[in-house]
């Protein structure tokens, strides 16, 4: 009968080991701590005789505890996990839903996890020879409970995931596609430059374009507020009892199949870098500009989004939340940069730069710093430089665009004239292009502001150095393309066999360009004197006109040594001569009211300042001449034959000159 008392001693021993083992827990572990509190203190009166120092304070020395109080706190923790155990089971033997059970229940749940982690985690030091097998028992348990959780925790993010308005993010995305130009009158597709395919910047948009609501409210929640708790739950128990793996599974697969739908709704695809290459450029910029929303949208509200889940859900672990929110969102970030790198070698050509530009800015100005903010550790510095590589990709295929576009510029060899010596849709693509260009001056002025290796060997800038002195390196490449286009609308005006009508078409196109940089933010940048140049070349351009095309008629109009005699055979010749004269300067006039009614000056104040400029040469010398030696001819058989024109008349023919009549009007005899 001696070995009883041998085993009671043996049994006790043990159990106070286990205690001791309690305390250490306690003392290392603030979880492992809670849990024991929470576990004790449903254990009442029958620990206390194991603690006699202090009711605060476990005593641990052996010989301060009973076997029979000993027996008591081993029969309260069994309890414990028998009660555990039964809920665990009930459950696991259901098909229902925890979480669509009453808050009670779920309490209850939970409460017998909390008994099972802290049970598991505190017994291992008890022997199942001994037929103590508690932990291996609570392990078992747990791990039931553990499988149960991670069932739950699919159905419940699927439940609570905030639902993505699809149409009203289609709607913006349709307004988006708004393209320029604003005026049809601006553009003329007869020139190869197609400003059809011409980008229209984000910038310029609309102030009441509508966005997604994840633009409108970055703080957007995209998994509803009340079930936040619930997971918050789940993960700290999953996370205590060591099954933080399969809760990052789990909830990493939920979330990014949840990112891939967003981004499939943006119209955002995985492209490969051939599939960009080879893309139509009207499809391209409809992606490009998908890209640009979509890479918003997701910079502010998702990524955001994601990490205020990461950090309210994974309350309890920092080294979770990181690798949670990177498993999620890497991929998503990669897609897009993926999609700017392909966009940063496509072929280069005008149309496609305001977009490249866009892209550039949305990178710049939003994406580097976001990924900063949102992924501060190693792997985040990795996406950064991705980032910050593409940008400066996007950057250079920016200049080399710019660069391009001044040589095709330059290089444009249409050969056909405009018949009327209108606007040539060279000037118009070209000038709306600056204009547009100007849009984007500081994000270029930091872009060419190290262009060093650009120069102006190639244009003649002798009458613009004062100019380009004070001119940035962006404003010299700008003047450097306007020049380029003057050049060129030179060579083409050498298509034109009159000299009259090749004045008209100079005057014309140059006074364009001079508008479209008067009346935009280009005035400021290429200065007063560029255009006080401008316009005194306009004027130039006018008085050459008045000399090439009036210089003949105005001659039948001098006096050429006539004599006023009426008298003998003199008086005859003289009478003859007035007679050529006047019938020559009919003809020619005629034939210049015949042909430059058909010619035009679009701009109607330009148009009136010509005809008055006409008018103040031919009318007086007219007027002065007929008053002169009408009386010679007018009393003459068929003297209208002669003087067919009043004063008057000559003003009325004078004023459709420009007009771009296609017919020719009747010359009928008007006297006054």
């Amino acid at each position: 009968m001696s070995s009883a008392p041998a085993a009671g001693v043996d049994g006790q021993e043990k159990v106070i080991a286990a205690a001791q083992h309690i305390v250490k827990s306690l003392a290392t572990s603030k979880n492992a701590a809670d849990d024991m509190i929470r576990i004790l203190s449903r254990f009442d009166h029958r620990l206390s005789s194991l603690y006699p120092d202090s009711p605060d304070t476990p005593n641990m020395d052996p010989s301060s505890s009973s076997p029979s109080s000993s027996a008591d706190a081993l029969k309260a923790i069994l309890a414990q996990l028998e009660a555990a155990e039964k809920v665990v089971m009930q459950w696991d033997s259901s098909d229902s839903l925890l979480f669509e059970s009453s808050s009670d229940v779920i309490l209850q749940y939970f409460a017998s996890v909390d008994d099972l982690i802290a049970i598991s985690a505190t017994s291992s030091s008890l022997s199942a020879e001994d037929g103590y097998d508690i932990h291996l028992r609570a392990e078992n348990v747990l791990q039931l409970a553990m499988s149960r959780l991670e069932e739950e925790l699919h159905p419940l993010l699927i439940r609570n995931t905030v639902s993505l308005d699809a149409t009203g993010l289609s709607c913006s995305l349709r307004r988006l596609s708004l393209s320029f130009p604003s005026s049809e009158a601006d553009f003329d597709t007869s020139s190869e430059f197609d400003p059809a395919d011409t980008a229209t910047p984000t910038s310029s948009l609309a102030p009441n374009t509508p966005h997604h609501p994840l633009l409108e409210d970055p703080s957007l929640d995209l998994i509803r507020h009340e079930a936040i708790s619930d997971l918050r739950d789940i993960a700290d128990r999953m996370i205590r009892a060591g099954y933080a793996k399969e809760l990052v599974q789990v909830y990493c697969s939920i979330r990014k199949d949840v990112i891939d739908e967003c981004l499939s709704i943006l119209g955002v695809e995985r492209l490969s870098i051939d599939e960009v290459q080879h893309m139509e450029w009207r499809l391209l910029d409809e992606k490009m500009k998908k890209w640009i929303q979509g890479v918003k949208i997701v910079i502010r509200g998702l990524l955001s989004g994601e990490r205020r889940l990461c950090e309210n859900i994974f309350a309890s672990s920092e080294e979770i939340q990181e690798e949670c929110f990177i498993e999620i969102t890497k991929g998503c970030v990669l897609q897009l940069l993926n999609f700017g790198d392909a966009v940063a070698i496509i072929p280069r050509s005008a149309e496609k730069l305001f977009r490249i530009i866009d892209m550039y800015e949305v990178v710049k100005n939003e994406v580097l710093r976001e990924l900063r903010i949102l992924y501060p550790g190693e792997l985040g510095s990795s996406i950064y430089g991705e980032a910050d590589g593409i940008l400066k990709r996007l950057g250079d295929a920016v200049k080399g665009t710019l660069f391009d576009f001044g040589f095709q510029v330059q290089r444009e060899n249409s050969r056909r004239p405009m018949q009327a010596g209108e606007i040539h849709p060279l000037t118009r693509y070209v000038m709306n292009y600056m204009r547009l260009l100007v849009v984007y001056s500081e994000t270029l002025e930091c872009l060419l502001g190290d262009d060093e290796g650009f120069t102006l060997d190639t244009i003649n800038t002798d009458d613009d150095t004062e100019s380009l002195g004070s001119m940035t390196p962006y404003g010299r490449r700008l003047y450097a393309i306007i020049s380029y286009l003057e050049a060129n609308l030179e060579e083409k005006s050498n298509l034109y066999e009159d000299g009259g009508l090749r004045c008209i078409f100079l005057m014309n196109n140059i006074f364009y360009i001079y508008n479209k940089v008067k009346d935009s933010e280009l005035g400021r940048i290429l200065g007063d004197h560029w255009l006080r140049r401008r316009r005194g070349k306009i004027r130039q351009y006018s008085k050459t006109y008045l000399r090439v095309s009036w210089t003949k008629v105005l001659s039948y109009l001098r006096d050429d040594s006539l004599s006023g005699g009426s008298s003998g055979s003199s008086g005859h010749s003289s009478k003859v001569a007035l007679r050529e004269k006047f019938r020559n300067f009919n003809v020619a006039f005629e034939e210049i009211h015949r042909v430059q009614t058909t010619w035009k000056v679009p701009d109607p104040q330009m148009r009136e300042e010509i005809k008055i400029s006409i008018s103040e040469q031919v009318i007086p010398a007219y007027r002065a001449f007929v008053g002169r030696y009408g009386p010679q001819v007018d009393g003459g058989r068929h003297s209208n034959r002669y003087i067919k024109y009043s004063t008057e008349d000559l003003e009325s023919h004078l004023s459709e000159l420009f007009e771009g009549l296609s017919g020719v009007p009747n010359h009928s005899r008007r006297r006054a």
